[in-house]
């Protein structure tokens, strides 16, 4: 069977969800037995998300390979359980940057560079080269930003001359648009839909699906109007409610047959029933929860959550694992000090100190690691959170009360944390961190080997810093145990400590292996001792079962 490719544009507005429609079509797909990956195209200018503040972009999302790439990439991955890679995430600035080498090579033989054909041939070209790898039967590639966009223009016309391309046989339009509901008329509106697909019909691409936001059901009359001004059938009107949990919407999508129709079009071989039994039982977890538990998650961007998506999500999978619900409490850093601290965390049963970068904050961070060490309670750091773990230990603990990153202070008389000697000589920003996955042995006996049942294990990085080992002696003498080590550099990836309920902090970024059908150990044992803790000091709630019937049991 030739691949197939299913293009995905949005309209009338952004932020409408096109990251979760086709990591929800990816999911009914690879649940019907195909083989499935999604694809991000980029409007904008940087060759990556790297070098872009949190505030502006969310979180970066980094692959085993060492992509960094856009949040979607996140969704993909936790709803189809497979990695993505470089070739899964591509920007105008990497199409352009590309070209450019290109043309400095003399690969164009002379000719006068343009947008056409030679930016839309690199753009189909990325397209292709994951298509042709043998390894897909449908690769799904979603357009960043909103049709109109002059910067997406290039996009759209390199999609149109795909479909001639490969075939139209080969090829699916999919269009998202809004359908807003005016509630001062009771009325949902068709026309700015209308006006979308009008301007995707003018650069050239005709949606055979339409796929509709709105808040309130669309019913069959708008459907009919929908289908008869847009020139798609009644049937590939598809309805997308605006959904309690982002994991509904696979089921939202199977309900409203977008899967039938996608392999009717493409005419692909399937099973003919999806298997969702293990989705279905993961969004009853999610939705009947016997209990919550407040955990704190500890940030310098907690204004945009964004920032910490990954972190959110591997919450609810570890969550529905320990059939409780995680209540995330924002806390910024900035606000954190020795005074307020048993304040800010009156009530919380664990707490995450979060990545990040820069010395804005950390001092709250360090408070926060203080208060879960010495009153006992659960504690998961991140990357920084790791490091900032290993500052407040050195500097109560170990006596080292000037002890710092040299992050923070280039000339600390004790850097705990210290750049990576690999890092002292680079000079440009973009990709050059330590990233992607890595090698790590683990201490037997640990926390850490106890919740993975391994003692080899793999994950993903994104940093500069690491735990400077001239003091790893003296550290470990104080009684902060060294549970996972780098085999290749001897680089320090994990720390704990034994006499504590449960007090880990990573290097690495596990919550970017966390997915639906495997939630991360290290957030389930972690949720799990949060729980207990809550237990023991009366801060466990109990949830009123949910009078609407899930989702999951309708479909």
């Amino acid at each position: 069977m030739d691949t197939k490719y299913i293009f995905v544009t949005g309209g009338v507005t952004s932020s409408l969800g096109k990251g979760i429609i086709c990591a929800s079509l990816g999911r009914l797909l690879v649940s019907r037995g195909l083989k499935v990956t999604i694809q991000k195209l980029d409007p904008y200018i940087n060759i990556d998300p790297g070098t872009m503040n949190p505030y502006e972009h969310g979180e970066v999302y980094v692959t085993d390979d060492g992509a960094e790439t856009d949040l979607d990439l996140g969704h993909y991955e936790r709803f189809l359980d497979l990695p993505t890679s470089q070739q899964n995430n591509f920007t105008t600035g990497r199409i352009y940057y590309d070209v450019i080498m290109k043309e400095r090579k003399g690969v164009y033989l002379g000719k006068t560079v343009q947008v056409i054909p030679h930016i839309t041939d690199e753009i189909k070209s990325k397209v292709l080269e994951l298509g042709n790898t043998g390894k897909y039967d449908v690769v799904i590639v979603e357009t960043g930003g909103t049709v109109g966009d002059i910067e997406g223009l290039p996009y759209i016309e390199a999609l149109r001359q795909m479909r001639y391309d490969v075939g139209r046989k080969n090829t699916l339009s999919i269009h998202l648009t809004l359908v807003p509901y005016l509630r001062a008329a009771g009325e949902l509106k068709t026309k700015p839909t209308q006006h979308s697909v009008k301007t995707i019909y003018e650069i050239g691409l005709q949606p055979d699906i339409l796929v509709c936001r709105a808040e309130v059901p669309i019913g069959p009359s708008i459907r009919r109007k929908i289908a008869q001004f847009c020139n798609v059938e009644y049937e590939d009107v598809i309805a997308s409610i605006d959904a309690d949990s982002i994991y509904e919407v696979p089921l939202m999508m199977l309900e409203e047959g977008l899967d039938k129709r996608v392999i009717e079009k493409l005419d692909l071989k399937v099973s003919d029933k999806p298997d969702l039994d293990n989705w279905i039982e993961f969004v009853k977890s999610v939705h009947n929860p016997d209990k919550k538990i407040k955990v704190a998650l500890v940030g310098k961007y907690v204004e945009h959550k964004d920032a910490y998506i990954s972190i959110a999500e591997a919450f609810i999978h570890a969550g529905a694992v320990n059939g409780c619900k995680v209540n995330v409490q924002w806390i910024q850093s900035d606000d954190i000090t020795e005074k307020n601290v048993e304040r800010k965390f009156r009530g919380i049963s664990g707490i995450l100190v979060a990545p990040g970068f820069g010395g804005r904050g950390i001092e709250g961070k360090v408070a926060a690691v203080k208060y879960a060490r010495t009153q006992g309670i659960p504690f998961f750091g991140i990357c920084l959170g790791m490091q900032c773990a290993v500052i407040e230990y050195a500097r109560n603990v170990c006596g080292l009360a000037d002890a710092n990153s040299t992050e923070f202070e280039e000339n600390s008389p004790n850097p705990v944390i210290d750049l990576m000697l690999d890092q002292k000589d680079n000079v440009e920003m973009g990709g050059t961190m330590r990233l992607g996955a890595y090698a790590c042995e683990l201490t037997p006996g640990s926390m850490s080997m106890q919740a993975y049942g391994d003692k080899n294990i793999s994950e993903r990085h994104r940093h500069r810093y690491e735990f400077n080992n001239k003091y790893r002696d003296l550290i470990v003498e104080k009684g902060l145990n060294i549970a996972g080590v780098n085999p290749e550099r001897d680089l320090v990836e994990i720390v704990e400590i034994p006499d504590h309920p449960w007090f880990v902090g990573v290097q690495f970024h596990p919550e970017l292996k966390s997915t639906v059908s495997y939630p991360h150990p290290l957030f389930v044992h972690f949720i799990k001792a949060a729980l207990e803790h809550g237990v023991q000091n009366n801060l466990v709630e109990a949830v009123q079962p949910r009078v609407k019937k899930p989702l999951a049991e309708e479909a």
